[in-house]
């Protein structure tokens, strides 16, 4: 059973604005996250009840759930700038 994936407006306003083929990258690991939200590679952020997940040179910051079952994309940016 997969998880439900939340991607608030602002994420997915900033996703856009990305080159197509980073665009691309982030779209496809942001829908394995349903299926799978602690993909190899994955780390949970120290002092935050979230993960990462790389993806190039790009960050997907996301909240797991488990009793709900649901996804929540926090952040999603360039490596320099996503923890900020």
């Amino acid at each position: 059973m997969s998880y439900r994936l939340i991607i608030p407006r602002s994420v997915n306003k900033r996703m856009e604005r990305l080159p197509n083929e980073v665009y691309d990258r982030l779209d496809g690991a942001i829908l394995t996250l349903a299926d799978n939200p602690r993909p190899p590679g994955c780390a949970k952020l120290k002092g935050r009840d979230e993960w990462r997940v790389r993806v190039g040179d790009y960050r997907i910051v996301y909240g797991i759930d488990d009793e709900q079952r649901v996804v929540e994309v926090v952040h999603i940016g360039h490596r320099r700038d996503v923890y900020r």
